[in-house]
């Protein structure tokens, strides 16, 4: 699953970890940092760069530390630099014990984020594994019931 900052991504990782505990799985985690924010001369592009892997590690233990949380497993981390769409599918080409991929939808007005959109609305190429969205308002009993 796909690791941000965002509030519903805390639903997503309940979701994914209890379900990988119910069927025996692994969750992993990914935290992908957006291409040309390096994009400064000199010394700046490598600080820049080290504090976005710096971030993104961080993100990835407490997600990984709530998985452990909730199901008692250990989970495996990535972090990929890279548009956000094509790193998602090469990660899913690449290791075939990939099975689903656990989303989170924002509540918000602005609607579900710009992810589940786009993965969503990609109409001709079907998307190589099931997704499952996980509404961001979900509470953990309906997280339980569903996962």
């Amino acid at each position: 699953m796909v690791i941000d900052d965002t509030p519903e991504c805390d639903r997503a990782i309940v979701y994914a970890a209890k379900r990988a505990a119910r069927t025996g799985g692994v969750v992993t985690l990914v935290y992908i940092i957006a291409p040309g924010d390096f994009q400064h001369w000199l010394g700046v592009e490598d600080i820049m760069r080290a504090e976005a892997q710096e971030e993104a590690e961080s993100t990835l233990a407490k997600a990984a530390e709530r998985v452990r949380s909730v199901a008692r497993t250990e989970p495996e981390t990535v972090v990929r630099e890279g548009s956000i769409g094509e790193e998602i599918l090469e990660l899913i080409e690449s290791d075939a014990d990939i099975a689903i991929l656990v989303l989170a939808a924002g509540t918000g007005s602005e609607g579900p984020g710009p992810l589940v959109s786009s993965i969503a609305g990609k109409s001709g190429s079907p998307f190589p594994i099931p997704v499952t969205i996980v509404p961001g308002n979900l509470d953990d009993d309906s997280i339980s019931a569903l996962a």
